[in-house]
């Protein structure tokens, strides 16, 4: 595709998304534009980036889509509730699982496989987007979904798994309940590849020994629940090659203008794909640009090297303080919550430092609050610390712990 057909595309998906999405022809309206305007990646610049928090906000205020929407009713096949809540349409035009398909055929992944997909298929759209990429690359699926691990190790042998997509603790967690079974890796089993979520700490090089010791192939995207696929790794290429219906910058998080290749920014995303036509979005995520493309946007980024804003990443879900925030508002006794990211082991674990009214009994507290911050986040913490009722400040932060990663 030529930088003159991209940009005709993107004129075309704004120009309706002018006339459908109210939100989006505020953007435009802010910065004394139209859609015509858009001829290059100068030109794109000249509209705010808009955070995630601006569109949680915007949802809250304008329900369900925060007037981003840009189809009809009958154009949209699910709806994601991604934690947040942030609500993101799925259209039923959509044959590819938002690009994902583009994924498993680099990774050599079509007829003849069996894929195991071990991510979550309730109201978050990772499973199904995984689902409708590996089908429209002709391969298997097996829709595992989330947890037990006996069951889904049973079945990697049983059913001759060829592909395992899940986080990388959970693939390790794999793998040794099928070693703990007495079972000898890689003989017993015919996986060649895997797609794997990231993580903190050492994740390449733990991905390199996970391919030495189980004698697979590891591969990974940068995708978000917004997007879909952004970016996919190639054979012998580093970092991610941007998908040519997203058009990608590297920004400074605070002007949101482009900063030169190699330098840490935001990676701020413009989509092709009609119905949902953010632009100029702020992921959150930091990386470097490795290459700019003809069109002067980014066309392969390295790899994530950590957030801008309040949110932070545990298990493939972002926490947000805001979600501290209300769990602090909904169980009485709490004053105060902050959450703390860890990674002692192989599994990223959530801390919630709680400070407490001097009356409140922790033993009843924390079952409540463990149901009311799944609830929230979606995520189980797996420990609490109980402080004294001023123990906290009164806004509620969140740590990551990077030195422990492994």
């Amino acid at each position: 595709m030529t930088p003159l057909d991209r940009f005709a595309r993107l004129r075309a998906t704004q120009e309706t998304a002018w006339q459908m999405a109210p939100a989006i022809r505020a953007i435009y309206e802010r910065a004394g534009m139209t859609p015509a305007h858009l001829r290059t990646a100068q030109d794109m610049t000249r509209l705010p980036v808009t955070s995630k928090d601006e569109l949680l906000a915007l949802q809250q205020s304008h329900p369900p889509f925060g007037g981003f929407l840009a189809a009809r009713e009958e154009d949209i096949a699910h709806i994601f509730v991604s934690p947040g809540p942030l609500n993101e349409p799925h259209l039923r035009s959509d044959r590819d699982g938002h690009g994902f398909a583009r994924v498993f055929q680099a990774a050599g992944v079509g007829p003849g496989d069996r894929v195991l997909n071990t991510w979550s298929y309730h109201l978050v759209p990772a499973g199904l987007l995984l689902d409708q990429g590996i089908v429209a690359c002709g391969a298997t699926v097996i829709p595992a979904g989330t947890g037990g691990a006996e069951l889904q190790a049973k079945i990697v042998l049983d059913l001759g798994v060829t592909c395992i997509c899940a986080s990388t603790a959970f693939f390790m967690t794999l793998v040794e309940t099928l070693e703990g079974l007495g079972h000898e890796l890689p003989r017993a089993w015919k996986v060649r590849s895997a797609l794997l979520g990231g993580e903190m700490g050492d994740w390449m090089g733990k991905r390199r020994r996970l391919e030495e010791r189980y004698g697979i192939r590891t591969f990974s995207t940068y995708a978000t629940g917004d997007f879909g696929l952004i970016g996919y790794e190639q054979k012998g290429q580093e970092g991610y090659a941007i998908h040519e219906d997203r058009l990608v910058q590297i920004c400074d998080p605070v002007a949101g203008l482009p900063v030169a290749a190699g330098t840490p920014g935001q990676i701020v995303v413009t989509t092709l794909s009609p119905g949902w036509p953010l632009i100029r979005f702020g992921t959150g995520d930091v990386a470097c640009a490795l290459e700019i493309g003809d069109d002067g946007c980014v066309s392969r980024i390295g790899q994530i090297q950590g957030r801008v804003g309040q949110a932070v990443k545990a298990r493939e879900i972002f926490i947000y303080p805001r979600q501290l925030e209300e769990l602090a508002i909904r169980i009485p006794g709490v004053r105060a919550a902050q959450a703390v990211i860890t990674c002692p082991g192989n599994r990223e674990e959530v801390t919630l430092r709680l400070a407490v009214e001097p009356s409140a009994r922790q033993d009843s507290l924390a079952q409540t609050v463990a149901q009311e911050f799944q609830t929230l986040s979606r995520l189980k913490p797996d420990h609490f610390e109980w402080l004294a009722a001023d123990a906290l400040a009164a806004e509620t932060v969140l740590v990551v712990d990077r030195k422990s990663g492994t």
